[in-house]
């Protein structure tokens, strides 16, 4: 799971909080569409869809800029799409996670001879903390905030974190924040103030194959250390799927729980993705039933 997954998955959990941060008025209702349209299928991992009563919203995360095609030209390829799809209003948003001097993270629309197509652009290091901060929601993106003082920042991300009532909520939040959180902050930052496990592309989950990396050459063996990886990485995963699916459906037994065990790492991640459409236990059974060996 790749940090924008990450932020999708927020997005989908909590799209009331975001179609309000987004967009004007007092939003409610929203219901979230599949990332797949018919006929010839348009999908992004980063690209989530939030419709309201009279239009949709749609989110695309991007750590960087660099796309292919080129990212002006999926926008306009999406709209025209959805367009065709629903007929209605489309407000598109374009968030860029990864601080970065590219000159593309400041291109809002495709241009040539005959068409003009433009989309919103926000650059998370320059949007005010203070919004983000008081919407448990979105304060994994807080930490991406404009500040003059970014530990301070990630102090107050923590305190506010810790303040969520809901345990499994509380927990969920803390390890999406410590996710998006080493986009910016050093490793040793991040485990002073949250102590969650995490997932793959994370300074946590860095840590966790270091440490297999470690068991091996104590081996003294390649091998040993191949397995050190392989194994530090399907441990990371197992245990922030565990959470999300938890959060998406439910306590998770234990008879399922050393099913998800048994997979494989590339079994992990095409459950990563597939759980965001989960919304009962029994879509779970299903795919592990779909997916055993």
């Amino acid at each position: 799971m790749s940090f924008d997954n990450v932020c999708k998955f927020l997005a989908e959990s909590y799209p009331e909080q975001f179609a309000r941060w987004l967009l004007s008025g007092n939003i409610s209702n929203i219901q979230v569409l599949k990332t797949e349209l018919s006929i010839e299928p348009i999908r992004a991992d980063s690209i989530t869809l939030l419709r309201t009563i009279n239009e949709i919203l749609q989110l695309e995360f991007q750590t960087l800029p660099q796309s292919n095609p080129p990212l002006p030209f999926r926008m306009l390829k999406y709209w025209t799409r959805l367009y065709d799809e629903y007929n209605c209003e489309i407000e598109q948003v374009v968030l860029f996670l990864k601080r970065t001097n590219s000159p593309d993270v400041f291109i809002d629309s495709f241009q040539s001879r005959n068409t003009i197509h433009r989309y919103r652009v926000i650059r998370m290091w320059e949007q005010d903390p203070a919004p983000l901060l008081a919407n448990p929601a979105l304060l994994p993106l807080a930490t991406l905030a404009q500040s003059d003082s970014p530990n301070i920042l990630l102090e107050q991300v923590a305190q506010e974190v810790a303040r969520i009532e809901s345990t499994q909520e509380r927990a969920n939040v803390a390890a999406c924040v410590s996710v998006l959180a080493g986009l910016r902050f050093d490793n040793n930052v991040i485990t002073q103030l949250f102590k969650e496990e995490i997932m793959q592309e994370s300074v946590f989950y860095q840590s966790i194959i270091e440490k297999g990396e470690q068991r091996g050459r104590q081996e003294g063996r390649q091998e040993g250390r191949q397995e050190g990886r392989q194994e530090g990485r399907k441990q990371g995963e197992e245990a922030l799927l565990l959470r999300l699916l938890t959060r998406r459906i439910g306590r998770i037994t234990p008879e399922i729980q050393v099913q998800i065990q048994q997979l494989s790492i590339a079994q992990l991640e095409d459950l990563g993705e597939a759980l965001l459409d989960f919304s009962q236990p029994t879509d779970l059974t299903a795919w592990l039933e779909s997916h055993q060996s």
